[in-house]
């Protein structure tokens, strides 16, 4: 088995005092694995990801209780700049590109922190593999596809050279074709790059294809975890996230409005 990269031990997430959003939240991602978080919204993925990268801070949110290690070493008190040195980056959900600036400059803004001969360097290599940015790298952020600046996004965590980018809803906004090539630039990082991945997620079928591992939250508690295959052919989730039950079908109104069974809750 491959060592483990990322620890998150019974975390618990409280925004403004008040809010308790995640509820001893457990989970781990092995060096050059693919992990998936799923759930819908509000289920409190992003909480999770925001709580890795110390991102929580912004939003008035911190961690109350549990820990987090990376690499066998406590994060929870590092800020978000020194994550991103240690090698771990976060891609935030709506892609957050610097709309004003070349798809160019936003790659290069992902490389601050290093030399000019690497960052050509690096710089070749995202366009390897993003052979589309190549060709719109003169172009303002702001006036490309939704699938060019995710791809911009992943491109810009990548000139940091990271161990591992957490990934939040990458096929947001998507059409399905540009989902299923981000989920392919995202296995090949993953083998050629041994880039590992912790990636939240709604669209359930997708990411369980990829993902070696998955946790399903509800209401910010993990109720469901296994290997993304077996994930996949579990009925529970065919039925609460893919649509699918033995009778069949279902419609999304029907799925929705499912009673969860005792132990979801």
């Amino acid at each position: 088995m491959s060592p483990t990269l990322l620890t998150v031990n019974g975390i618990e997430v409280i925004y403004n005092h008040v809010i308790l959003v995640l509820k001893g939240v457990s989970l781990t991602v092995p060096e050059g694995g693919i992990v998936a978080l799923l759930g819908g919204n509000g289920a409190g993925k992003t909480t999770t990801l925001r709580a890795v990268s110390n991102l929580l801070k912004a939003e008035r949110g911190e961690v109350t209780k549990g820990y987090i290690e990376y690499q066998g070493e406590r994060i929870e008190r590092l800020t978000p700049a020194e994550l991103v040195k240690r090698g771990v980056v976060q891609v935030m959900e709506g892609r957050h590109c610097f709309a004003h600036l070349s798809v160019e400059e936003n790659l290069l803004t992902g490389g601050y922190t290093r030399r000019g001969a690497e960052i050509a360097a690096d710089l070749e290599k995202v366009y390897g593999y993003f052979p589309r940015l190549k060709e719109r790298r003169r172009s303002l952020a702001g006036y490309t596809s939704g699938g060019e600046q995710q791809m911009t996004a992943i491109g810009r965590a990548l000139m940091a050279r990271p161990k591992m980018i957490l990934l939040d809803e990458p096929s947001m906004g998507l059409a399905p074709q540009l989902v299923e090539e981000i989920f392919e630039i995202v296995k090949n990082l993953n083998q050629k790059e041994r880039v590992s991945f912790l990636l939240a997620e709604q669209n359930t079928n997708i990411a369980l294809r990829f993902a070696n591992y998955g946790y399903i939250l509800e209401n910010g508690r993990v109720v469901m975890d296994g290997e993304g295959s077996s994930l996949a052919e579990n009925e529970d989730v065919k039925e609460f996230y893919l649509g699918y039950s033995s009778g069949g079908r279902k419609s999304f109104r029907d799925v929705k409005s499912y009673r969860r069974r005792k132990r979801w809750l």
